[in-house]
């Protein structure tokens, strides 16, 4: 029989119990070691990590009282907080053996032991050890994943007035649990203040899980969101969360919530009425607590009375509108932006920092900037890989060869945001000599959402 790979502390001043315990535990678990003096075990803990340590509640003759346990018990827990440890006790000090589960020990076995029990108990809380172990290991990830996230999603730039008031909503809706509706054209940064959101609200330290829902087929929109059981459908090969149940305590963002079908929003508006899900091939309903933010570039109040959106789902959704402006309505931004997407890009491709004078800052005013922020953040990366000189000039931005001023009247012109959306598309898909990849990378758009746009404009 193979012995159990672990390393197992016993601490008693009895040094009858500590040989018979070794003597048996060592035929069993790899490394057993063992003190008579407990003011010994800070050090033992900090140059050995044990994976069970076995406590006696009494030190002094004659003590009944197990404070001496309580002491090294909590002692234990400050240098390790995933310390297992098991009180050794008489059997009238049970009373007190259970206080101390209740203060950090694991288990308690009683003396004088039966050697089967024994064992068995040290092998059931090794188990514990483990697990606590996989739960730190998860949570540690979790903060780095967290941390990692957030980086790019830092504070919201923008001096601009429409920008102000952005911020001022962002910081108190932030402090609620309100649905939040973000409003405004591709490339303003709706899924920036939904982080902004998140980040500064409760539920700041949980994940933060967004969804394209632009990009999700309605086929897989179920087990995509609510995820299913094993053999629920043919590639169903194991039991999966959806992305709801993986938000779980966080926030989940929705993007592109204006394109889904009018069936797909009547289940939305289920799981977002009952707070629950049901995976695909269960009945199980799952109870979920996320704080919901959702986006769309898309009319919905004019989808509503079309009969193209439902309207008691957007009364779910919008508790708060944050209606994000276009870049041509913020033109004060533009430098602060353009200095922010320097630093980044300087530093990314390794090169000295490079700076724009002030005529080139206001030709990058007068463009209207169809793409918003994503397509100057694009500009910026371009003319850092592209320009020889460290003071960046207008040529170095490719701007569009239209006159500006004509895009911007044509624009004024159009008041509706389906046809600014149809005009921006054909607009980039001409610059590119109808190139779809890098006009929906431009657009910020997957292929398949660019695809459907281009279906239901008839481009």
């Amino acid at each position: 029989m193979s012995k159990i790979e672990a390393k197992i502390l016993i601490v008693d001043d009895d040094t009858d119990v500590l040989l018979a315990a070794k003597l048996f535990l060592k035929q069993h678990v790899t490394i057993v070691h063992t003190e008579k003096n407990p003011e010994n075990i800070p050090t033992l803990l900090k140059s050995e990590n044990y994976d069970l340590i076995l406590l006696d509640m009494n030190f002094s003759r004659d003590a009944t009282s197990g404070k001496e346990g309580f002491h090294w018990l909590n002692k234990i827990i400050e240098i390790d907080p995933l310390a297992v440890v098991i009180f050794v006790t008489g059997y009238g000090d049970i009373e007190l053996a259970v206080q101390g589960i209740k203060e950090g020990a694991t288990n308690f076995i009683l003396k004088p032991w039966d050697n089967r029990k024994l064992l068995a108990t040290i092998t059931a809380n090794l188990k514990v050890r483990h697990s606590n172990e996989i739960i730190d290991d998860l949570r540690s990830k979790q903060k780095v994943l967290i941390a990692d996230q957030e980086q790019g999603y830092t504070n919201l730039i923008g001096q601009s007035p429409p920008m102000q008031k952005v911020m001022a909503t962002v910081e108190k809706v932030a402090k609620t649990e309100a649905n939040v509706l973000i409003l405004g054209e591709n490339g303003t940064g709706k899924e920036l203040i939904a982080r902004a959101i998140h980040k500064a609200s409760s539920r700041r330290n949980e994940v933060f899980i967004s969804v394209d829902l632009g990009a999700i087929s309605e086929t897989l929109f179920e087990s995509e969101l609510f995820g299913f059981k094993k053999g629920a459908f043919t590639d169903a090969k194991e039991d999966r969360a959806g992305r709801f149940e993986a938000a779980n305590r966080g926030t989940i963002f929705l993007d592109e919530i204006g394109n889904l079908t009018f069936a797909l929003q009547s289940k939305l508006l289920s799981v977002i009425q009952n707070r629950k899900v049901v995976r695909l091939g269960t009945n199980r309903e799952i109870p979920i607590d996320v704080r919901l933010i959702c986006a769309t570039n898309m009319p919905l109040y004019q989808m509503v009375n079309e009969g193209k959106f439902r309207q008691d789902l957007l009364y779910r959704i919008n508790t708060v509108e944050v209606l994000l402006p276009p870049l041509r309505d913020r033109l004060e931004d533009i430098q602060p932006l353009v200095e922010h997407f320097l630093a980044i890009y300087c530093k990314k491709y390794k090169m000295p920092m490079k700076r724009i004078n002030p005529s080139t800052i206001r030709r990058l005013e007068k463009h209207t900037w169809p793409g918003n922020i994503r397509e100057l953040q694009h500009s910026v990366e371009r003319a850092v890989i592209m320009s020889e000189s460290n003071v960046l000039q207008p040529q170095d931005f490719f701007l569009s060869q239209l006159d500006d001023n004509d895009q911007h009247e044509e624009a004024e012109k159009v008041t509706n945001l389906e046809e600014r959306e149809k005009l921006l598309i054909r607009k980039v898909i001409d610059k590119h000599g109808g190139n779809i990849s890098k006009a929906a990378k431009e657009l910020g758009l997957t292929r398949a959402s660019l695809y459907r746009r281009i279906e239901k404009h008839g481009l």
